[in-house]
């Protein structure tokens, strides 16, 4: 399992826009993608898995993904994150 954590920068915080890009990009692979804000935790894959997380800015996340392109998933969406929130 990889994993990274992240401190969202956006002023929005994880709003729609950026939750669905981040679905497209997590559905191209073919591991388990997480993501987790405090106790709650959603699936990267899932829109409402990742709304439903209510990440406001400035708050921490933390991606993990687990299976056979697992470094190749937390290289790209480390990436996005940065670019995108």
């Amino acid at each position: 399992m990889k994993e990274f954590t992240y401190v969202i920068t956006d002023p929005e915080g994880l709003h729609a826009r950026p939750a669905g890009l981040l679905v497209k990009k997590a559905a191209a692979y073919s591991s388990v993608i997480k993501v987790k804000n405090g106790k709650k935790s959603g699936n990267a894959k899932a829109i409402l898995g990742i709304m439903g997380l209510c990440v406001k800015n400035g708050q921490e996340v933390t991606v993990t993904a687990e299976g056979e392109d697992e470094a190749a998933a937390i290289a790209e969406l480390q990436a996005f994150f940065k670019e995108n929130l």
